[in-house]
């Protein structure tokens, strides 16, 4: 049982790691520089690995028939994307990708394009794919399949763990700045500096590499990450005037 549990997570680790090179090749392209792609730090898409599983699991008794994969491929892995977009935007207060602008999108989340080829890569992933990884797996033995899975699940957990607070930090200061951009609030500087002095104390910068794997999350909340640039500027301040005038 726990073999058979070791082996599909490491085939579910193997496909998110192709999934997150996959992401950094159309991303890079797309930004025209390398860019980190994934909400995790490591260099794996879970969403991919996920879909993989369930590609696997449902459609391998429809093998006969690429057709009827394709089409249901791209239905289920479409249903993983909206689905996780939704969770994301419900847990974390933002939209982590949009593509509002794309043609035939449903409310964003997912659009026309990338489900035909999440189509073309269920094809992919019944065909020559379930085939060649499960020929790469058969030369490792039970016991190492054991031990190798083991290992990464740990490194997993904790990257999903440190790159939750991370992303939580974020949304938490998010909201903090859309309270502070209030209009009502501004006219009265005394107190908006009183609210700055008491959130820049834990305010820390926000994570490069998660927005620039995200742009869509900086681009819809400018006003917000204006603001933080003026609350770390101003904690800047607050730090040079507490070192000028030590108790």
């Amino acid at each position: 049982m726990l073999e058979k549990i070791s082996y599909f997570f490491l085939v579910f680790m193997i496909y998110s790691f192709l999934g997150y090179i996959c992401e950094i090749i159309c991303s890079s392209i797309k930004q025209k520089k390398l860019v980190n792609r994934g909400f995790l730090c490591g260099p794996y898409c879970p969403i991919y690995g996920v879909g993989s599983l369930f590609i696997l699991f449902i459609l391998k008794s429809f093998k006969e028939d690429p057709v009827l994969v394709f089409i249901l491929g791209a239905i289920i892995t479409s249903a993983i994307e909206y689905f996780t977009s939704f969770i994301l935007e419900k847990i974390f207060h933002n939209k982590w990708w949009d593509y509002s602008n794309e043609k035939f999108n449903i409310h964003g989340r997912i659009f026309l394009q990338n489900t035909l080829l999440f189509g073309l890569g269920t094809l992919v992933i019944i065909y020559p794919g379930d085939k060649i990884i499960t020929n790469l797996l058969s030369y490792l033995s039970p016991s190492v399949i054991n031990i190798v899975a083991i290992i990464l699940l740990f490194v997993f957990i904790i990257d999903f763990i440190y790159s939750f607070i991370i992303a939580y930090n974020l949304r938490n200061r998010i909201i903090i700045c859309e309270e502070l951009k209030n209009e009502k609030l501004a006219k009265i500087p005394g107190m908006l500096e009183k609210i700055l002095r008491e959130k820049v104390a834990r305010f820390k910068t926000y994570p490069k590499r998660l927005l620039e794997a995200f742009p869509n999350l900086k681009n819809s909340n400018a006003k917000e990450f204006d603001l933080m640039k003026k609350i770390r500027d101003k904690k800047k301040i607050f730090k040079k005037k507490g070192k000028n005038n030590p108790k």
